[in-house]
């Protein structure tokens, strides 16, 4: 059972005061330390595709927006992508795009995931951010070498999940995917979006139980940032940004002390709200950083949000200010190791 009751969730994700969040943040941080310690582990993102037949509300790369310049990696360049993660010692790789389910692309990944464990001798850990599939087709790509899978599932409300899709996205479909995952033995994650239009504290809550009921090894969530090209764009006419990176920072840390020993990510979209939103996410409780190793040429035509930062860095620029970053707040990198889950069991 989670160490918090809801009135307590409640309670610190409502805190303002800063002498509060910091203590809030204070015993997150030591909750960390306790269950999961304080080496962060690198997933290197290769974005292969941001080709998607789903239409989100909320997503920059949604099949209804116009102005999206397709692209998708070749076999070679995603695998390339993948090895020099693995060279620089990463430990693992998060291959993601857009979601797609026909057979052709069902087999390109089972092809590249393949192709990078042979060629990094099976030592590169892989995880998967593809979408909803086939238990099928999950099968095959964890008898591949995927070993993780992400799947966030955005709200575990069914009504504000309505809200943010078209009628034709099914809320227990995707439930039953990240339980289908669990089943296969993947290492599952899950996430939500914070500070979304019609959000509560309340569906906040429902979230992080949503994690600890369906026994999640991993959480990547960030604040909601409004990309102009969609239908939400105009819904939070108010958005502070300020507020957003707080609420966010202390669903991590919420998370963090209710759930203990899970993975949980330190995402980019902290970065875009504050320049150091990422160290802050790890001195909040997050353990997990995601840096982006796709080519520099394709990022701008993977915006599922405006703002997003490092689009012209290059992998090599990335990885040197990630480690600067890391080791300012008194955390080292665990280089060459997956850095699975404590909560999985395997």
């Amino acid at each position: 059972m989670s160490k918090l009751s809801r009135a307590e969730m409640l309670q610190l994700l409502a805190i303002t005061d800063k002498a509060e969040l910091a203590e809030l943040y204070r015993r997150a941080y030591a909750v960390k330390k306790q269950f999961v310690g304080t080496k962060v582990y690198f997933r290197g993102i290769v974005e292969l595709s941001n080709v998607c037949k789903k239409n989100c509300y909320y997503c920059g790369i949604r099949s209804g927006n116009p102005k999206v310049e397709h692209f998708s990696l070749t076999k070679d360049e995603a695998v390339k992508s993948a090895l020099w993660a693995y060279e620089q010692q990463y430990g693992s790789v998060v291959i993601q795009s857009g979601e797609r389910d026909d057979a052709e692309f069902v087999d390109f990944i089972e092809d590249i995931v393949r192709t990078v464990r042979a060629k990094s001798n099976n030592e590169l850990g892989i995880t998967l951010s593809l979408g909803e599939q086939s238990e099928e087709t999950y099968k095959r790509w964890f008898d591949a070498g995927a070993h993780r899978y992400l799947l966030r599932i955005e709200s575990s409300n069914r009504e504000l999940y309505a809200k943010l899709h078209p009628a034709d996205h099914d809320w227990d479909k995707r439930v039953n995917c990240i339980r289908t995952l669990k089943k296969l033995g993947y290492q599952c994650g899950t996430g939500v979006m914070i500070g979304l239009p019609y959000q509560t504290l309340e569906h906040l809550v429902d979230d992080i139980m949503f994690f600890e009921a369906e026994d999640i090894d991993m959480i990547g969530m960030g604040p909601y940032i409004p990309h102009e090209d969609t239908p939400l764009a105009k819904a939070l006419p108010d958005y502070n940004e300020e507020e957003h990176l707080e609420l966010a920072l202390k669903m991590i840390a919420v998370c963090r002390i209710a759930l203990q020993d899970v993975n949980i990510a330190s995402t980019t979209a902290l970065q875009a709200l504050k320049d150091d939103g990422r160290e802050m996410g790890l001195l909040a409780g997050a353990n997990i950083i995601m840096p982006n190793i796709t080519e520099t040429k394709y990022r701008g035509n993977y915006q599922l949000y405006k703002g997003k930062p490092c689009m012209d860095e290059n992998a090599n620029q990335c990885r040197g200010c990630l480690e600067t970053r890391i080791t300012s707040i008194g955390e080292e990198i665990g280089y060459a190791q997956w850095g699975d889950s404590p909560h999985y069991k395997g």
